[in-house]
């Protein structure tokens, strides 16, 4: 990295998120769909979840340009009884194929009540706060879960294969924002091994294993080997669970199946996922669920130890997210580079095309 070049560029989220979205339009995707990805991907960004945000962009447009991605898909019901639902996602973006899945539920959901999508043939959606949050936003409890690459050991298994395994749910708070519950089964979150591969830096003790099944610290060697399973043999058995319903149930790719985002780049990926809606009005009137919900959220809180607090599920990611608003998102050298290297266009920020160059040109490679 140049010793001139700054830590991160603060970039107001409007200015990135348009930015990104012309990348993608420029790489074929259809305005709607390049704007709802971009907006995925910046608002993961905004609640500080970086390793799901903007630094996505080169791999998905290297996938695109590769045919391995479709840039505008026919996402289609394939099978609909009830309130149960396949959807084909046709290998489009993974964020365009489930906010179709959160569309057509939603238009089912006033009669149905609670509705269950399968989603099969899609890719990797990015951080499922960003769908839980939106639905919870009008008026349904959500559950998200998707399927991933298999970059984890099962539990006394030795070598890699589940994913990852997101697991997002979402409920409206009343006049909160929204209780958003959003985390891998690893101990983290694989995408920030990566980021942190690409930025050069090592990673915590207890993330991962190597190869060979030792403990690392080294982010490219943990890439090689294995995250772990959060809290053993529990965060195995959700992560099979849900293997079983986004992937199984829908007819999608499983474990060693699905393609592997950035290490196998001559096939698709044929992600799945598994989507449930339920009204909450089906049970009781919204601003009563809303009532107790701020009651619930309030004893809790009032459990706090001293001199510590007691944070919601989402809570502490909103502080970030108002924080980044105000000031700008945090955009490294690093990922600065790789965006304006995939986008051909400068970097929105003063003398940031320099720059991000000789950061391109300096940094370490993962």
């Amino acid at each position: 990295m140049s010793v001139n070049a700054p830590e991160s560029y603060p970039v107001p989220a409007a200015v990135l998120r348009e930015y990104c979205a012309s990348i993608f339009v420029d790489a074929g995707v259809p305005a709607a769909d390049a704007e709802l990805v971009a907006d995925s991907l910046v608002e993961a960004n905004l609640r500080g979840v970086d390793s799901h945000g903007v630094s996505r962009v080169p791999i998905y447009i290297e996938r695109i340009r590769r045919g391995l991605t479709d840039p505008d898909p026919d996402v289609r019901v394939v099978s609909e009884r009830g309130g149960a639902l396949l959807i084909d996602g046709d290998n489009g973006m993974g964020q365009v194929v489930t906010q179709r899945a959160v569309d057509v539920a939603f238009d089912r959901l006033s009669e149905q009540r609670v509705v269950s999508v399968g989603i099969r043939n899609s890719n990797h959606y990015g951080a499922g706060a960003y769908f839980g949050r939106r639905a919870a936003e009008r008026g349904a409890a959500v559950f998200l879960y998707g399927n991933a690459p298999s970059t984890m050991v099962a539990w006394g298994g030795r070598e890699r294969f589940l994913g990852t395994n997101p697991y997002t749910f979402a409920v409206p708070a009343g006049d909160r924002a929204p209780v958003v519950l959003d985390m891998a089964t690893s101990v983290v979150a694989r995408g920030k091994i990566i980021l942190s591969s690409q930025l050069g830096q090592d990673i915590p003790e207890g993330w991962a294993v190597d190869v060979a099944g030792q403990p690392t610290t080294e982010a490219a060697a943990a890439l090689e080997g294995s995250v772990l399973p959060f809290g053993g043999p529990k965060g195995y058995g959700i992560a099979l669970m849900i293997e079983i319903m986004a992937a199984v149930l829908s007819g999608a790719n499983c474990g060693p199946e699905v393609g592997d985002l950035y290490d196998e780049l001559e096939r698709p990926q044929g992600v799945g996922a598994f989507l449930n809606l339920t009204d909450i009005t089906a049970f009781q009137p919204l601003s009563g669920f809303g009532d107790r919900i701020t009651g619930l959220i309030d004893a809790i809180k009032l459990t706090a130890a001293e001199g510590s607090e007691v944070l919601i599920p989402g809570e502490l990611e909103q502080r970030v997210a108002d924080a980044r608003l105000r000031d700008g998102v945090p955009v490294p050298p690093a990922v600065a580079a790789a965006l304006e290297k995939v986008a051909a266009k400068p970097f929105p920020t003063d003398n940031a095309s320099q720059t991000a160059k000789e950061t391109h040109e300096h940094r370490p490679r993962p």
